[in-house]
């Protein structure tokens, strides 16, 4: 069983990192670290892009940290199987229930952006890597998803700190690479076509994401292959399925 919660935080993370660039920080961070912005500056902007990268991994490592202690306690608890696989499967559902919208409830999010004061203040290399490593911990900016929720308890689950800890680092890595996707933007206007397409493909990642913590309460629900399991993963899935096409008709 904690193979394949490991597994599965693994692409819960993937998918919690892309969609937390679409974040109100995420979007200004393809906005403030560009070509055209540190070109203006005088800044280089690979070594800013390159701090940045480095402190959102060292952000990803310190979350990482964070789950490894909870997965070592998680070890001292030595919870059978069964019931590391029932935790995780009520941990997806809830990220699912929550990023859908089900009951009109969604889990609390930390509404807080970067100090854009900084970028006046302090040299390329210190907010290149201040605010990287802000954006990686993935909890103290903006949180976009459950799914940040669900790669942190399933990350815990999987009793193993070093996994835990990798499966962190990478979360912030992918975080920081969002930066290089206006790495070849020279002018105003390609960057605000950029954001306009990038902004209108926001709500289709949404949607994938909360197929990947569905997808993940099957995983589980597959794994324990109990009847109150296939009751609780069908019961959230068809409020999902409800709900979309009671958004649908309304907006027809």
């Amino acid at each position: 069983m904690t193979l394949c919660i490991a597994v599965v935080a693994a692409v819960v993370a993937v998918a919690a990192a892309v969609r937390s660039t679409w974040s109100p920080c995420g979007l200004s961070m393809l906005s403030t670290i560009t070509p055209l912005s540190e070109g203006a500056k005088g800044n280089s902007y690979r070594s800013t892009a390159g701090w940045f990268v480095i402190g959102a991994t060292a952000g990803g490592a310190t979350l990482g940290g964070m789950m490894a202690l909870a997965a070592a306690g998680m070890r001292v608890l030595a919870l059978t199987p069964t019931t590391l696989g029932f935790l995780a499967l009520v941990a997806a559902l809830v990220a699912a229930g929550s990023d859908a919208g089900v009951g009109g409830w969604r889990l609390p999010i930390h509404r807080r952006q970067v100090n854009e004061r900084w970028l006046d203040q302090y040299r390329a290399w210190v907010y290149g890597a201040g605010f990287g490593w802000q954006i990686g911990t993935g909890l103290a900016t903006y949180i976009t998803t459950a799914a940040v929720y669900l790669m942190i308890v399933l990350g815990a689950l999987t009793a193993q700190p070093m996994v835990a800890l990798a499966i962190g680092s990478t979360f912030g890595l992918l975080r920081g690479l969002a930066v290089l996707l206006t790495r070849r933007l020279r002018s105003s206007e390609g960057l605000l076509v950029f954001h306009r397409r990038f902004t209108a493909a926001g709500p289709v990642v949404g949607k994938v994401v909360n197929a990947v913590e569905l997808g993940a309460a099957v995983v589980f629900t597959g794994a324990l292959r109990t009847p109150t399991a296939v009751a609780l993963t069908a019961g959230v899935a068809l409020a999902a399925a409800a709900l979309i096409r009671g958004r649908r008709a309304l907006t027809r």
